[in-house]
């Protein structure tokens, strides 16, 4: 009798559609929004670097915002392996610091650079650790903190979430 297994792991960049992780972007901005997200990642990474607490949030939640982190960044990779056929360059107009965000001039004109920077700096699997971390410590009370900087990887995951918004929004003006 055969066995039968269920893959629960990311079947991203497993098309070969050509715009296949954008349209992955656009359904995790279709499913989650971003302020919302970001809402969430900082509750998270919060709660996480306080000892003695732990997230209100209901579970079930909190794993779906793990899940869909993992596949956001899986998507940002294979976004990143893509720039030389994704153009995504806009000249700057005279922008708010508001609208910028964390993002600085040049990549709000070119945010694909947002993205090579982190996965320059961090793997999926350093990213993936730094996620399933902050999901675990914010949801317990424990002993000890996380044994890494986590700040850099949280700022470059709320810099990705403004970059990827900012690709698909010009995607759709296009």
């Amino acid at each position: 009798m055969k066995k039968n297994r269920t893959d629960f792991q990311s079947r991203l960049g497993k098309s070969r559609k050509k715009h296949y992780s954008l349209q992955q972007m656009e359904i995790f901005f279709q499913l989650n929004d971003l302020v919302a997200t970001k809402e969430l990642l900082n509750s998270i990474m919060s709660y996480a670097l306080k000892r003695n607490s732990w997230i209100k949030e209901d579970p079930s939640v909190i794993y779906h915002f793990h899940q869909a982190m993992r596949s956001f960044i899986r998507t940002g990779y294979f976004i990143m392996l893509k720039e030389k056929k994704l153009v995504v360059n806009t000249e700057l107009k005279e922008v708010s610091p508001l609208v910028l965000g964390l993002l600085s001039e040049r990549e709000y004109q070119n945010p694909m650079l947002v993205f090579k920077k982190a996965f320059k700096e961090y793997s999926i699997k350093e990213f993936d650790y730094f996620i399933s971390g902050m999901v675990y410590f914010s949801m317990g009370i424990y002993d000890k903190l996380p044994e890494r900087n986590m700040i850099n990887p949280y700022i470059h995951l709320l810099k990705m979430l403004d970059a990827a918004y900012l690709i698909i929004e010009r995607r759709g003006k296009e």
